[in-house]
């Protein structure tokens, strides 16, 4: 299968022009380019570093809110920090699909930066190739993996922040799009555990040193 481009994913400026390649294990080839709750998961003790993928449904002055491509409502605040990359602020509009990352709070999320994704979709792809299960109120969550899955317990790790964590979600969010990444871990062997959030399935995503998705559950 030809490799497919994950269209617009692209965070550029902070950490200069930086490809980082994750393996789409649905047999896509995601490229990520990196400059810098539902019942059924529980979300993090605290607020922490994640993000976030999908289409502006509004904005205001403060922020806007988007819509996953599994559905999720999210409220994205802006501060005076907050970067956008991949175009100019007024890029992000209603319908312009974006990746968002920065600290997360259930279903809102400071942002620290916002990707404008031209010509995206706002995962909706990707999270079909992936097999993303959207939230069902009293529906179990499948007991399914996909490639490879470490020997992981939830809770064990490390949460971490910083360009370790964007990077993290950024690879997670290119190949499992639809729910919202609430934490990072570092695991013990220097991988990371993505949580995701908000979603039926999956829950865990795990990424390497190289910042390659290898597997998910």
């Amino acid at each position: 299968m030809a490799a497919t481009p994950y269209e617009g994913s692209a965070i550029m400026g902070a950490y200069g022009r930086k490809w980082v390649m994750a393996a789409g294990l649905t047999g896509a080839l995601v490229a990520v380019t990196l400059g810098g709750t539902s019942a059924s998961a529980a979300p993090a003790a605290g607020p922490a570093e994640g993000g976030a993928t999908g289409i502006v449904d509004s904005t205001s002055s403060s922020g806007f809110t988007l819509t996953t491509a599994t559905g999720v409502k999210v409220t994205v605040d802006e501060t005076s920090a907050t970067k956008t990359v991949g175009g100019p602020a007024k890029a992000v509009k209603k319908g312009a699909s974006v990746l968002v990352l920065g600290t997360v709070d259930s279903a809102t999320i400071t942002a620290t930066r916002v990707a404008v994704q031209r010509h995206g979709d706002g995962g909706a792809a990707a999270a079909e190739a992936a097999g993303v299960i959207p939230f069902q109120q009293g529906t179990p969550s499948p007991d399914k993996s996909v490639g490879q899955i470490p020997d992981y317990t939830e809770g064990e790790g490390t949460i971490i922040s910083g360009r370790a964590a964007d990077k993290a979600v950024a690879a997670a969010q290119a190949v499992v799009p639809g729910g919202i990444d609430d934490r990072v871990v570092q695991l013990a062997d220097g991988e990371y555990e993505v949580h995701n959030i908000s979603v039926n399935w999956p829950h865990h995503v795990f990424v390497s040193k190289d910042f390659e998705v290898v597997g998910y559950e």
